[in-house]
């Protein structure tokens, strides 16, 4: 399956010219140094996954290591750009249902025991429900649905058996969010004290104040890692982050934490930070409690979805720099989702005069006039990137008559929240792990996921979600998720309003450090990046 085609030229010559402007072919690499990158937030855990957030992928992504991984210097990722890591090769069968993969020899966890296929299904096994391995969280359970069974033969071998064919099971296998964790440690303990095979180790983790890595000097790759070392200060605001990187404290900015208005601040303090631009796949949505009035009411749901005005939000709070799409990331920016110009007919995505006129003939004929307004609680965490979205879509509402009030949510208390679904209404921030839409329908959307906050449940598209999974056709798939795109978009479950820009900040001695479009999961194993100091 190739899908390099499906990109428009210039956007790929955007995103060549951006490689090569962080990576350093000419120049002789350097050892030793410690990059210090910045961090907002403490990471819930150390455990990665248990975790649906990159504050925990990103530090812990040094320490781990997948059997397959995305190529750290291609930009724009794919099943082509898949490597080895604790795989040394890969092969499916004949009926394409038994993906086997040939192991690392001499690969050995930090903590001097060997690495072996039983870390293997022990990881995966615990991944998809098939053990009782004590994982308090499976945010991803649904992606590895289909594995029927893993096999190991011998030590160095492992075959993941499907029910179907699944050619993105790859894909999801590389991402950053599937590391291969020792069958030895008790996932618990791994919460608090990671033990990867990766090539840097935990020194120290101070809750709030730091985490700091240290060089696997026994690393398998031969030569790497260049550096001695990685810290991870945790700063208690994006301000005083965006300060620290203008006062040259960190050297690398945290991921999704560089948007237009961050990097005209860093760009005023400073003329020496680079920019790389590149389109993420992190959005704002809004999620909706569909199951308990008001929002099980679907006209009120498309009222909602038509008054948000998603040039709007892009202009006044992302200062022009963002994209529209919806379920799958649009083209050119993703590969799997519609065009600009097939969006502009779906609700919400068009002209917003006549949305809004249309939100206001849906709230009059379910009872709601400008004397009689539709009220409800709107929540959203505390945190800038949701604040400010929930603070614009306060006024959008408002034009067509919709009062809500703001309930802000401490950030610890978010996930929790949304988990259990206690709330009506909320302006969330969500990511995926790949731009494949097998990572994001079975995640998102398909009933009875712990990820599909708004339990969206439509059986009869789930049979349209394993029709595109077993696809190997390119545009044969593209087409049957465009119909999938197209039924949950109009059905108003997760409106998404803005797919978020990030100018990844670094100082220019930073070399080999190369973030990819679209993922913000899938580059932070560090491993061949080095100072040029």
């Amino acid at each position: 399956m190739r899908i390099h085609s499906s990109i428009h030229w210039c956007t790929a010559v955007v995103f060549a010219i951006a490689a090569l402007g962080n990576s350093s072919p000419v120049l002789a690499q350097k050892y030793g140094g410690v990059l210090r990158v910045g961090m907002n937030l403490t990471p819930p855990s150390l455990s990665i996954h248990e975790e649906a957030t990159n504050r925990t992928s990103w530090p812990m992504g040094p320490v781990y290591n997948n059997l397959v991984y995305y190529d750290w210097r291609e930009v724009r990722e794919s099943l082509e750009t898949i490597v080895p890591e604790l795989a040394e090769s890969w092969s499916w069968s004949a009926d394409r249902k038994s993906l086997t993969f040939k192991l690392r020899q001499g690969v050995r966890w930090h903590d001097g025991k060997p690495f072996t296929s039983a870390d293997v299904k022990h990881t995966f096994d615990a991944v998809r429900g098939a053990s009782k391995a004590g994982l308090k969280l499976n945010p991803r359970k649904l992606w590895y649905f289909n594995i029927d069974e893993i096999v190991t033969n011998g030590d160095y071998e492992v075959t993941f058996k499907v029910k179907r064919p699944q050619p993105s099971l790859l894909a999801m296998l590389a991402s950053g969010y599937s590391p291969v964790y020792p069958h030895h440690v008790p996932i618990r303990d791994l919460r608090t004290e990671a033990n990867g095979t990766g090539p840097f180790k935990v020194q120290s983790y101070n809750p709030g104040q730091m985490i700091v890595l240290e060089k696997n000097k026994d690393y398998f790759r031969r030569n790497r890692p260049y550096l001695d070392g990685i810290r991870f200060p945790i700063f208690r605001s994006g301000s005083t982050l965006v300060a620290a990187v203008i006062a040259n404290q960190v050297d690398v900015n945290f991921v999704l934490f560089t948007l237009k208005p961050q990097r005209d601040t860093i760009a005023l303090g400073t003329d020496q930070v680079q920019f790389t631009p590149l389109a993420t796949q992190a959005t704002i949505n809004v999620i909706v409690n569909i199951h308990k009035p008001p929002f099980d009411n679907e006209n009120l749901r498309r009222a909602v979805t038509l008054a948000l005005d998603r040039n709007s939000l892009i202009r006044s709070v992302f200062g022009g720099e963002g994209y529209k799409g919806s379920v799958m990331m649009a083209i050119p920016q993703g590969v799997w989702g519609m065009t600009q110009e097939q969006l502009a007919k779906m609700p919400g995505y068009g002209d917003p005069k006549k949305n809004k006129a249309e939100a206001r003939r849906l709230l009059a004929k379910e009872g709601y006039e400008p004397d009689k307004p539709f009220t409800f609680e709107m929540s959203t965490r505390n945190a800038s990137t949701y604040t400010q979205p929930a603070a614009w879509a306060l006024g959008e509402l408002d034009a067509v008559g919709i009062k809500a009030e703001l309930n802000v949510i401490e950030g610890g208390l978010w996930f929790s929240t949304v988990a259990q679904r206690d709330f009506t209404m909320a302006i969330n921030a969500t990511a995926v792990g790949i731009d494949d839409p097998d990572a994001n329908l079975y995640e998102n959307y398909k009933c009875g996921s712990q990820r599909n906050y708004s339990d969206y449940c439509n059986p009869a598209l789930e049979k349209l979600y394993d029709r595109q999974s077993m696809e190997a056709d390119y545009q044969k798939r593209l087409a049957t998720v465009r119909q999938i795109d197209r039924t949950i978009t109009t059905d108003g479950a997760r409106p998404m309003l803005v797919y978020r820009k990030d100018f990844y900040a670094h100082w220019p001695y930073v070399k080999n450090y190369v973030p990819h479009v679209s993922s913000i999961y899938n580059f932070s194993r560090f491993e061949n990046v080095w100072l040029d100091k």
